[in-house]
């Protein structure tokens, strides 16, 4: 199922039937199936009256009573079977939006996620898509359904007699009036309150994610103190969407009590001055008790959909988020593809129009294989170099191309198939450490797998696990060190056999013999491929092919390090050091 995010605000009704459209069929059995069930309903009080004027008159009463049972079962069994119907679609609905959101979610463009809170994008999955549960079996066809039931209801009691239909319709209009002044507060308390949920899970996801910070800081009181906020605040929400809730509900149901007492006084005149017979006005009180039933279904479906219409513009905000296009995965490189050769060119960026820019026109050539490291001080754009070429952001102006071919111009599957990138903080996903290993490349094999895990020096901390490969890693990869970490993304970033090797700080957690064994691999590897390393260590930075020297945005100077300690005087200055990079 695919929602198309569109550019303007769509009433909440059209964006419902996006998502029922593809379960119509299934819909329209529980609906009919409910009309039946609301159908043998409406003849309950005709038989009833039926029933009454055959005991009046000393008549035989089998067939009324075998009626009647027959009308009560087939109303409970076709109702139990109309109402699984419409759950098992209104679970399909909530399982189509969250495949359609989910889906639209991992397609985010960086800048877009940047701009958002993870939590709250969360809480649109799961909290927003779980009321479309209720708006679809509630809303959409309890309105269908319950409408019609009343209708049918209505032309009923009119026939039974019209003068006690016009003393319901007018007490019934007195409350509609109460409950159009009431609905659209429903509305209103209904979005604060899914926004608050949404300011809720950001709070906590924010807690979560730095957890060990905010007890190493002494904070949790702190913390706790702005979550417990967020929470009262989704309380308040909350208890003023059900105060009008249940101000709607209670004011349908106090307008049934009164129009029956009103029609029980006004029928028991008429019977009393011979206008209509006892069994009429049981049959019309009949009917005012089985109208409750479809006016408070009316009514829900109202305050249904005021709640229902908040999440579904939660969920359409989301999806007019910024997303990159859809494309087919790309095949990776055969084992012995061409290393790709890059290009910037006057590049200029910032993260955002109210940021300063990152690059100030940076230019420089890497040509197809060797290795290419990158120094300079904090803040420089060196790791910026490597989300442009991933294109995770595009430049304001300038050219980046690979293989001579504007990044622009790549199908986006396909270049990012041709690079292996390992972050500065080298993330590892909660699973298995065979899941984070084959993450780029499912279809590795075994000897493959073997073969990188001895290349990084993972061999030994797989021997000693007790599952092996299928060892979970836990929560961000708490169970793994920082520097097994580390090796991990670079064996990750190995098994995609990549044509450009991004490597940003790839050694910055390394002990120095581990540091030594990786810095001989990614030197092996820079014969056959591209490998561009962000450097911070003096001993990495001698092996490369050539350095380039970025300095606030700007590239100062490209050279080899004799070549950059003899003409550059800020090289010398790092070099002097032995450390030529801060993370930045």
């Amino acid at each position: 199922m695919t929602i198309a995010p569109t550019a303007g605000d769509r009433p909440p009704w059209r964006l419902l039937l996006d998502y029922v459209r593809p379960h119509r069929r299934a819909l329209f059995a529980g609906a009919v199936l409910s009309l039946v069930t609301g159908a043998t309903g409406l003849l309950l009080p005709l038989v009833a009256r039926k029933l009454i004027d055959d005991l009046g008159h000393d008549r035989a009463i089998t067939g009324a009573l075998l009626a009647l049972t027959a009308l009560v079962v087939a109303n409970s069994v076709v109702g139990a079977l109309g109402s699984y119907v419409l759950r098992r679609t209104a679970e399909s609905v909530v399982l189509g939006a969250r495949r359609a959101l989910s889906s639209y979610l991992l397609r985010l463009r960086i800048p877009a996620v940047d701009r958002s809170e993870p939590g709250d994008l969360m809480a649109r999955i799961t909290s927003d898509t779980t009321l479309l549960r209720e708006v679809t079996t509630d809303s959409l066809v309890g309105l269908g359904t319950g409408g019609l039931t009343l209708a049918a209801t209505v032309v009923m009691m009119g026939l039974v007699d019209p003068v006690l239909l016009g003393v319901t319709l007018a007490v019934i209009l007195c409350a509609g009036t109460v409950l159009g002044v009431i609905v659209p507060r429903i509305n209103r308390a209904s979005r604060r309150a899914q926004d608050a949920v949404g300011v809720m899970g950001a709070s906590l996801e924010r807690v979560l994610g730095a957890l060990r910070t905010v007890k190493a800081s002494g904070a949790e009181d702190r913390e706790e103190a702005t979550l417990h906020a967020a929470a009262e605040e989704s309380w308040r929400q909350s208890v003023r969407a059900a105060k009008w809730s249940a101000a709607a509900g209670n004011t349908a149901g106090l307008a049934m009590q009164t129009a029956f007492i009103t029609v029980l006084a006004v029928g028991g005149a008429r019977v009393a001055t011979g206008a209509i017979e006892i069994g009429t006005l049981v049959a019309f009180l009949l009917y005012v008790f089985y109208l409750m039933a479809p006016i408070q279904q009316v009514v829900g479906a109202v305050t249904q959909y005021q709640t229902g219409s908040a999440a579904l513009s939660r969920i359409q905000e989301a999806l007019r988020l910024p997303a990159e296009p859809v494309s087919r995965p790309a095949a990776l490189p055969a084992p012995a593809a061409e290393p790709a050769s890059l290009a910037f060119s006057d590049v200029r960026f910032r993260y955002a129009d109210d940021l300063p820019p990152v690059h100030h026109g940076v230019t420089f050539a890497v040509p197809a294989r060797g290795m290419t490291a990158f120094v300079g001080p904090s803040g420089a754009g060196k790791t910026t170099v490597f989300s442009l070429i991933e294109r995770f952001y595009d430049p304001e102006s300038g050219t980046i191309a690979v293989d001579g071919r504007a990044l622009a111009d790549w199908d986006l599957s396909q270049l990012r198939a041709s690079i292996g990138y390992v972050e500065q903080d080298a993330p590892v996903l909660s699973g298995s450490l065979r899941d984070n290993l084959l993450l780029g490349n499912a279809e590795a094999d075994e000897d493959t797998v073997r073969g990188v895990l001895k290349t990084t020096r993972l061999d030994d901390l797989v021997a000693g696990l007790p599952q092996g490969l299928d060892t979970l890693v836990g929560h961000r990869g708490t169970k793994l060190s920082g520097g097994e970490r580390q090796r991990v993304a670079i064996a990750r970033a190995l098994l995609r056999r990549p044509r450009l090797l991004l490597l940003d700080e790839a050694t910055s957690q390394l002990d120095a013999v581990n540091e030594a064994a990786l810095r001989d691999t990614v030197a092996e590897v820079a014969r056959t491929t591209t490998v561009l390393v962000v450097a911070h260590r003096l001993s990495t930075v001698t092996m490369a092919d050539r350095i380039v020297v970025m300095d606030a945005g700007r590239v100062r100077a490209v050279g080899t390090h004799r070549e950059l300690v003899a003409g550059d005087p800020l090289y010398a200055e790092l070099a002097a050091t032995q450390f030529l990079a801060t993370p930045g």
